[in-house]
């Protein structure tokens, strides 16, 4: 079973795609209480979860402690829950292969975020691990997105074949792409390159998301931003749903952080459930 399958069964089994950031705060924790914070965060919030997503910059702040922290972390996922390593690598060469084998020989993501600024050529030693996920940045959920992912793409063509039967859209010497903006031109591009990869777009971003997904109507789309950032999980559903697997909708410190103090497990865990009923409804409504 490769990611795509096995992210599509477990959001059948919650009933919806709610994933949950394990993003922990360094004001909040001593390092040696990650791994019991975190393993209390997933017992409590597993029931409504269909995947985790772990940053590895949250524990790569407290340098080797803090890596041992992840690998306890995720000892604790059930083996049936994806985990999306957040980590958006972007380079090439023998530093991608690097990458790719500490992501999946060693941290064994089941998915990754990458960011393809560089190119195919970036991507291509994580496609050489045939049942793992990607998901590239597209648009992000920030609002300084604006600075770049909206800049208007002029030339035309675009200069991947892949781009081309991605879109459908051909024309003498490739597709005819001016004046679409850089993250448009992004989607058709990245998600061109391998059926295999997905796309980042924020949930922050709701009408820019509806679009990406009129583009690129069969790729897996992570969306972050809801909760803290402001993101609504039943937009996003409303843009961009299109079944099981289609879709990761990610929230973490409005489940982490819902309560602190003893409570702070089962406050997740209300969090969790609340956001889970939410996308499931908003999945059940037709558009």
């Amino acid at each position: 079973m490769n990611y795509y399958e096995k992210l599509a069964a477990r959001t059948r089994a919650v009933g919806a795609p709610l994933c949950v950031g394990l993003d922990p705060a360094f004001d909040k924790h001593r390092v040696e209480d990650v791994a019991d914070f975190n393993r209390a965060i997933v017992e409590a919030t597993a029931p409504y979860t269909a995947c985790y997503k772990p940053n590895i910059a949250f524990y790569e702040q407290w340098g080797i402690p803090g890596l041992r922290a992840l690998e306890v972390t995720l000892a604790a996922i059930p083996d049936d829950i994806p985990v999306i390593g957040d980590v958006k690598r972007g380079d090439m060469g023998n530093t991608a292969e690097a990458y790719a084998r500490a992501m999946f020989d060693q941290w064994d993501f089941d998915a990754i975020t990458l960011n393809g600024y560089l190119g195919l050529e970036s991507i291509e030693p994580y496609l050489a691990y045939p049942d793992r996920g990607f998901y590239l940045l597209c648009r992000t959920s920030n609002p300084g997105a604006r600075d770049l992912q909206y800049a208007t793409v002029h030339d035309a063509p675009l200069f991947a074949d892949s781009a081309r039967r991605a879109s459908g859209v051909t024309a003498a010497g490739g597709v005819e792409v001016a004046g679409r903006p850089l993250f448009e031109h992004m989607a058709l591009v990245q998600t061109g390159w391998s059926e295999r990869i997905g796309l980042v777009v924020g949930a922050t971003a709701p009408a820019e998301l509806r679009r990406v997904r009129e583009l690129v109507p069969n790729a897996s789309i992570l969306v972050p931003g809801v909760g803290a950032q402001g993101g609504s999980a039943a937009d996003s559903i409303a843009a961009a749903w299109t079944g099981p697997g289609s879709l990761v909708v990610s929230a973490s410190r409005s489940i982490l952080y819902a309560a602190e103090g003893a409570g702070f497990a089962d406050a997740a865990a209300n969090a969790a459930r609340e956001l889970r009923d939410e996308m499931a409804a908003a999945a059940s409504t037709p558009a």
